[in-house]
């Protein structure tokens, strides 16, 4: 993506000067002209969700098909025609990078590249870049979970055996021109396309632990290695190309039918990125090995005695602030570019952020650092005026944290299962939701709602049946018609809760390093909620204004 060009105030001054001056009279002894002084902008700074609207959360990994994971096929059209015959406005999704160990979508080996392995390969195959017997084997993975070690022995050969039968054929894909997207995209496509070829040539291992003079980006463009992984990085980009080729059907897709997609932006970055190897100058990283200095997480708090130590590197919040926070602005566009609207997580990280010094075993031993605060949103202002932004802003919040929301206007976050167990002034039951808001019954990192009804205790399940008037039989229905009903503008269901599933359909459990991500819904399943629940989804968003 091209990188926003850097305002130029100098530049503007010298030229208001030079047309005052132009039609001045002369003196004898002209004065310094005063510098022209910004205008600090009006706060709120934001205000752009104005409309009701309802939508479902689910990343695009669960969803049904025959390549051993959820791809950008006729599956993804099907739920797209579920969503608009359901009056559904809104698709939320998780980042869509290219995913490391663990399988996270918040860990990626880039904030700009997408993850290859939600291509659609029966696409090639059309185009006779692959053959049915090759596709053989993904069809044989489960149907209702990712296997991820599997799945990787297995796609990545077909990508790049795809990759030479179309330079060999010459084939015409419907994605435009190859060249023409290395071009377009070199600002982060090159960086990238050469930090996965080094990763294959030293078998996956972490950049800090290469060979030094392959640990400084500047200095590895000089290798020989650069001319021998050629083709190996020409495939990597082969992959962002198809996987940007697709990704455009799915938005147009998303468009005809009125839906407009929720992104997801991480405030961090993955330590093993090709974002830290390229410019090791914007984060916390050791000069020499490339190792953060200091990493992310969250203190000890209800849910964790040690806290969470995430591990990824944090920035220098002063060298972004140096040159207008360059790179988080391309990395905005980037993402505009994605999507109709994006999440930031994390929000209060702007505020403060955990900073836990390098080496640590937990997130006991760190402290509150002020991270960028109010400049960083002005600047994301100046760039993007109405940018349609919602601020993950969940946690333990401190009042500057509360302070930056009210500045920014951005849309906050509340959550149904937060909401019980306590007393009437819970900020997350319904009774006291704001309209500037998204409302969920549960995230990608809670368990299902009806998970977490079932593992509650005698006296939260009572709060909760007695608050909502229920006896809890269709505890999932419950909050789905309490996030319709609420003031908050916005309301994201998660699809395994419209399903009614259980613990099993989780997405994700934070602070678990494996067993997440895996979980897929049926053809079968997607296709009886249309059949049995449109309808009455549709009458709710009638009820309800949304």
């Amino acid at each position: 993506m091209k990188s926003p060009p850097a305002k130029s105030s100098a530049a503007t001054v010298r030229k208001l000067n030079s047309a005052s001056k132009a039609g001045a009279p002369k003196r004898k002894s002209p004065r310094r002209a005063s510098p022209v002084q910004k205008k600090p902008p009006s706060l709120p700074l934001f205000n752009w969700l104005q409309d009701r609207s309802a939508g479902v959360l689910l990343h695009p990994t669960s969803l049904p098909g025959a390549q051993g994971i959820g791809t950008f096929d006729e599956n993804l059209t099907a739920f797209l025609d579920l969503l608009k015959n359901a009056g559904l406005k809104n698709w939320q999704l998780c980042p869509l990078g290219p995913t490391g160990y663990g399988d996270s979508p918040y860990q990626c080996f880039s904030a700009f590249a997408g993850n290859p392995l939600l291509i659609n390969l029966a696409v090639l195959a059309d185009a006779g870049l692959l053959t049915a017997e090759e596709l053989a084997p993904l069809a044989a993975l489960p149907a209702g979970a990712v296997d991820y070690g599997a799945l990787f022995q297995l796609k990545w050969p077909l990508l790049f055996a795809a990759h030479r039968r179309y330079l060999a054929q010459k084939t015409v894909l419907p994605y435009g021109d190859f060249a023409a997207f290395k071009r377009q995209n070199a600002g982060w496509l090159e960086a990238y396309g050469y930090f996965r070829a080094l990763k294959d040539h030293f078998g996956g291992t972490a950049w800090q632990n290469w060979p030094a003079d392959l640990r400084d980006h500047a200095a590895a463009r000089r290798s020989p290695l650069l001319q021998k992984l050629a083709p190996v990085i020409d495939a990597h980009a082969f992959t962002q190309y198809l996987f940007f080729g697709q990704w455009t059907s799915v938005r147009a897709a998303a468009r005809t039918r009125g839906i407009k997609i929720i992104g997801d932006l991480p405030i961090f970055v993955a330590g093993d990125s090709a974002d830290a190897w390229a410019a090791p100058h914007l984060f916390e990283l050791d000069s020499q090995t490339g190792r953060p200095l200091a990493v992310a997480g969250v203190p000890p708090d209800y849910f964790s005695e040690d806290g969470q130590l995430w591990g990824n590197p944090l920035y220098r919040w002063k060298v972004h602030a140096a040159d207008g926070y360059r790179w988080w602005m391309s990395r905005l566009e980037a993402s505009f570019a994605l999507y109709d609207i994006v999440r930031i997580d994390h929000f209060r990280g702007f505020d403060s952020y955990w900073r836990i010094p390098s080496p640590a075993k937990t997130a006991r031993l760190g402290k509150w650092t002020p991270g960028p605060g109010l400049a960083f949103f002005e600047a994301i202002k100046r760039h993007f005026p109405a940018a349609p932004i919602i601020a993950e802003d969940l946690g333990v919040l401190t009042d500057s944290v509360r302070q930056l929301l009210r500045d920014t206007g951005l849309p906050g976050m509340l959550v149904l299962q937060f909401a019980f167990g306590g007393d009437a002034t819970n900020p997350y039951l319904p009774h006291l939701h704001t309209a500037n808001a998204t409302v969920y019954p549960g995230t990608h990192d809670n368990d299902t709602t009806l998970g977490w009804y079932r593992a509650l205790d005698q006296k939260t399940r009572d709060h909760v049946n007695r608050y909502f008037r229920i006896s809890g039989a269709e505890v999932s229905w419950d909050f789905l018609r309490s996030a319709y009903a609420s003031p908050a503008r916005l309301a994201v269901v998660a699809l395994p809760d419209l399903l009614s599933l259980g613990s099993e359909a989780r997405f994700n459990t934070p602070g678990r390093a494996e067993g997440n991500w895996q979980w897929r819904c049926t053809r079968a399943q997607l296709d009886n909620l249309g059949a049995q629940s449109a309808a009455y989804l549709c009458e709710l968003a009638t009820l309800y204004g949304r």
